[in-house]
């Protein structure tokens, strides 16, 4: 790190200089900001649930955030559409904290209480908010050319770019409409078929499928057709080379082969999937994590040396300007060692001095990690599987040295890993946040506090929804894969009890370091590997869409402004879908509407056609964005 990328941003102005005062953390504000936290991590969860990937919300929380202040309430400030927007991604980070994690608690039949599940994520959040602030000046201002924070920055240009916020808002909610729509028709009123799949001639077992949803579609849009390409390829090895294989080894013989509960004769790709598929993948993304994790060794280092320095001076000394106001370090300090007490103390988690010791020291040191790394890499791509399984497999481990074995170690273990894991996804948004609102001119205490009061009303409700969504789908089914907290279940089952299928385990880590070294990102290429290609295909389509708009349009202003305006309808039928994903799970969870009845249309061309549909309209959309002049 240069000696200059310590140093200050020198002559640096914001949107909104700090001697002019705006409304900002308003009662309109915060009441808004609650409301959009509540939706969005609950679309989040159900999307982490069905694909292991979750996507940023700043951006159409900012774009919602403004039609409704401007153009309901008629107000202008920028720093209240911040604020709302500083809110939302706190329920977008609680919802990937807690879907990543706690799904393992619903697979070991524990049934988690709202008390427990409350607790976790809260403890996390505030922890991520606490040991994120003496790391702002550090990360955001000092180094303010060389860590870009790619969502804040957009997000501080959509902000800026208030008044074509009628568009943009029209773009999210004609989205949101259609995604829901396209939800609400196949899997409310079971109209036709959400998943498609088909043989391939005589290849025996090999099945290509897709789900039809279209918020595949915008995440494959978002991610782009590198990362989607990477994914599928996954999908692919699993499910055209690795299923047929296993089928074709295995038709000769009767005996039934650990884990699976049948003969392999008897089971179709589906059976040999679950039975053995699941166990290569949770293998490959074990060890991808772990690769991931590595390779950010000399981020790590130098991350810990900077906030070492950071303390040193007047680092941490409130500045006397309103834009460079953080929460009072002693408050910081305060705060955080309550959480840790409570953690160690109050008898919810039960993971003892031990645990919460542990928690303290993983979670500042990942969390500076985080913190630095979202802002060269952007949230969505922040490895913080790798860094919570690193967590997990060292805290199961003492845990079971020091005495504390079975359900109980395992509860133990997954509780220091879920905290530790939504304390990381809160520190990396509100990084991204802070970014933005030091471009545009926010007060970063007043988002500090936005970030907690977003993190109590999401923390407070995500449990509902978990047991929502595991009452109507079943976590670890094929319509609720939850593949990261199947994941987190077999690696603290296998340490803990070593009854695992080692060599399947073994295989799949085999799988990813090869794959490591053809140059792919063995993280993404090992998700595919672990989720049914069904989710593959359609995240690819989308994909593609991103791809033959980038191919086709010459002008970087007009590319620029078609990706933009792309993303922000991709955006829509991702939150709409999602959204009404959750509301369906919620009938069913009531008795208000029947999980299992019959589907209208069972035309796979029928399904086909809809997805079709909704992807040409995206493309349609895209290719409307213009350059500003």
């Amino acid at each position: 790190m240069s000696k200059e990328s310590n140093k200050p941003s020198a002559g640096f102005v914001p949107y909104v200089s700090s001697s002019k005062s705006l409304p900002e953390m308003t009662v309109i504000a915060v009441l808004l900001g609650i409301v959009l936290a509540i939706v969005f991590g609950a679309a989040n969860a159900y999307l982490g649930l069905k694909v292991g990937l979750t996507v940023t919300a700043s951006i159409p929380a900012a774009v919602i955030s403004m039609a409704i202040l401007r153009g309901i309430f008629r107000r202008e400030s920028i720093l209240e559409n911040n604020i709302v927007q500083t809110m939302t991604t706190a329920g977008e980070a609680i919802g990937a904290g807690a879907v990543f994690t706690l799904p393992a608690l619903f697979l070991w039949d524990l049934q988690p209480s709202q008390v427990m599940i409350a607790f976790i994520v809260l403890t996390g959040g505030f922890l991520g908010v606490f040991m994120m602030v003496p790391l702002r000046r550090l990360l955001i201002v000092n180094e303010h050319h060389t860590l870009p924070y790619p969502e804040g920055t957009a997000c501080a240009e959509v902000l800026k770019s208030g008044e074509t916020g009628g568009r943009n808002a029209r773009l999210v909610f004609s989205g949101f409409i259609v995604g829901g729509l396209v939800k609400a028709l196949g899997d409310g009123w079971m109209l036709f078929k959400t998943e498609i799949e088909t043989g391939i001639g005589k290849f025996k077992n090999a099945v290509i499928g897709m789900d039809v949803l279209p918020s595949l579609l915008g995440v494959g849009y978002i991610i782009g057709p590198r990362i989607a390409g990477q994914m599928i390829a996954g999908g692919l090895l699993a499910w055209i080379v690795f299923i047929p294989m296993i089928g074709f080894f295995g038709a000769g013989t009767e005996q039934t082969i650990f884990p699976a509960e049948k003969p392999i004769r008897q089971l179709d790709a589906w059976g040999i999937w679950k039975g053995y598929i699941t166990y290569i993948g949770a293998g490959a993304v074990a060890v991808a994590g772990v690769i991931t994790l590595i390779k950010t060794l000399p981020t790590l280092v130098q991350s810990i040396q900077a906030t070492a320095r950071s303390f040193q001076g007047d680092q941490l000394s409130g500045g006397l300007e309103r834009t460079d106001r953080d929460i009072p370090f002693k408050w910081v300090l305060v705060g955080v060692l309550a959480v840790i007490a409570l953690i160690a103390f109050v008898p919810v988690t039960n993971v003892g001095i031990t645990g919460a010791v542990a928690i303290a020291i993983f979670g500042f040191l990942f969390v500076a990690v985080a913190s630095r790394i979202v802002g060269i890499v952007g949230s969505s791509s922040s490895p913080v599987s790798g860094m919570t399984i690193a967590t997990i497999l060292i805290v199961t481990m003492i845990f079971k040295f020091t005495g504390l074995s079975g359900q109980e170690g395992m509860i133990a273990s997954l509780t220091v890993g879920a905290i530790v894991c939504t304390a990381l996804a809160v520190a990396g948004d509100i990084s991204q946040d802070l970014k933005t609102g030091y471009l545009v001119g926010g007060t970063p205490w007043k988002q500090q506090i936005a970030m907690m009061i977003g993190v109590v009303a999401s923390g407070l409700l995500i449990g509902f929804v978990l047991v929502v969504l595991d009452a109507s789908f079943e976590m670890g089914s094929r319509d609720l894969p939850a593949p990261k907290g199947v994941l987190m279940k077999i690696i603290i089952e296998g340490l803990m009890a070593g009854n695992l299928p080692w060599d399947l385990i073994f295989l799949g880590a085999a799988t990813a370091v090869v794959i490591e070294f053809l140059g792919l990102n063995s993280l993404v290429v090992a998700v595919g590997l672990y989720l049914p290609v069904h989710i593959s295909a359609p995240v690819m389509i989308g994909g593609v869409v991103r791809w033959l708009i980038d191919r086709f349009t010459k002008e970087d202003l007009v590319r620029k402004a078609r990706q933009n305006t792309g993303t922000l309808f991709a955006s829509g039928l991702i939150a709409g879908e999602s959204l009404v994903g959750v509301i369906i799970a919620a009938l069913i969870f009531f008795g208000i509407m029947g999980g299992d009845a019959p589907v209208m249309i069972e035309n796979n061309l029928v399904s086909l056609s809809v997805f079709l549909a909704v992807t040409v309209l995206l493309w349609a959309v895209s290719r409307r964005g213009k350059a500003e002049v």
